[in-house]
C-alpha cells in the first residue's frame, strides 16, 4: 500500500511502498494524464505529474532510497505456520516538496475528470459510467490523493485542514492553462524556510496556488513576455530562482 508521510523538517512528504505499489501507481498516473497533446490545456500540469512518475520509476530502478517496514510477522506467527521469513518488508521511498505535491493533487482532480469524460464520451455522468466506476487507474489515483490528505491532516490544525481541503477541491478544471512557472517560485521560497515556517506557511501556499493573486499574475505576465520575445511556447520558459544544492527534508 502506498503511504505518504510528512518529512522530518516539513519540506515535503515521503512517498513509500513496495515495488509493486510503485509500479501500479506509476502506471495509473501515466494512464490518467494521457499521452502528450491529448489534453492540450493541461500540458503544463501533466509535466508535473510526470515528474512524480519520474521519481517513482527511478526508485524502482534502485536510484532512490528505501526503508524497512514491519510486515506483521513475528516468531510466534512463523512458528504457527511452520515457516521462516523476514519480519520486515523493503519499501521504496521518494520525496516530493509540499507546494509541488499540492499542485499535483489538484491537477489529478482535473485529469480524472478528463480521463473519465474521454472514456464515457463526455456524458454528464462520466464518473459513474460503467467504464469508470470500476476503473483501477482512478481508484489508485484517488487512494494516492487520500494518503496525501491524511499527511496534510497530520501536519496542520483541524481548522487549517478544512480550509486547505476546501481550497484544493473548490474549482473544476483549475489547472487548465496554469502558469506552472509560479509553482517553481513557490517551491524555491518553501525550500528556503526553516521547519517551523514551513508548517505555518502550508495553508498559505495552498491559498496562493489557488487564488491566482497578484504574484501569480506578475509571473504569468513575465512568462508571457519572455515567450513573446523568444518566440516560443510559454511552457518552454524557465525562471531563474534559487534552489539549494541539497534540500533539508
Amino acid at each position: 500500500m502506498i503511504m505518504v508521510e510528512n518529512t522530518e523538517l516539513n519540506a515535503g512528504v515521503e512517498v513509500s511502498g513496495d515495488y509493486h505499489d510503485f509500479e501500479a501507481l506509476y502506471e495509473a498516473l501515466h494512464n490518467i494524464v494521457g499521452e502528450e497533446g491529448e489534453f492540450p490545456p493541461y500540458e503544463g500540469a501533466r509535466l508535473h505529474v510526470l515528474a512524480v512518475c519520474y521519481d517513482l520509476r527511478h526508485a524502482m530502478m534502485g536510484d532512490r532510497s528505501f526503508k524497512r517496514v514491519e510486515n506483521g510477522l513475528d516468531r510466534e506467527k512463523m512458528r504457527y505456520v511452520s515457516m521462516i521469513a523476514s519480519e520486515e518488508n523493503i519499501y521504496l521511498t521518494i520525496q516530493v516538496l509540499w507546494p509541488e505535491l499540492l499542485f499535483v493533487t489538484m491537477a489529478l482532480n482535473d485529469f480524472i475528470k478528463e480521463h473519465a469524460g474521454k472514456n464515457a464520451r463526455h456524458t454528464s455522468i462520466s464518473l459513474e459510467h460503467t467504464k469508470n466506476i470500476w476503473s483501477e487507474d482512478i481508484a489508485l489515483v484517488r487512494m494516492f490523493q487520500s494518503q496525501i490528505a491524511k499527511a496534510i491532516a497530520a501536519v496542520v490544525s483541524p481548522s487549517s485542514y478544512t480550509r486547505m481541503m476546501n481550497m484544493l477541491n473548490k474549482n473544476d478544471y483549475w489547472t487548465m492553462n496554469y502558469t506552472t512557472q509560479y509553482l517553481t517560485v513557490l517551491n524555491s521560497k518553501f525550500i528556503n524556510m526553516d521547519a517551523d515556517e514551513r508548517v505555518r506557511n502550508l495553508t498559505i501556499v495552498a491559498k496562493r496556488l489557488t487564488e491566482a493573486g497578484k504574484e501569480y499574475k506578475e509571473v504569468k505576465e513575465e512568462v508571457r513576455e519572455a515567450a513573446k520575445n523568444y518566440q516560443c511556447s510559454p511552457r518552454d520558459i524557465r525562471l531563474k530562482v534559487h534552489f539549494p544544492e541539497e534540500i533539508d527534508w
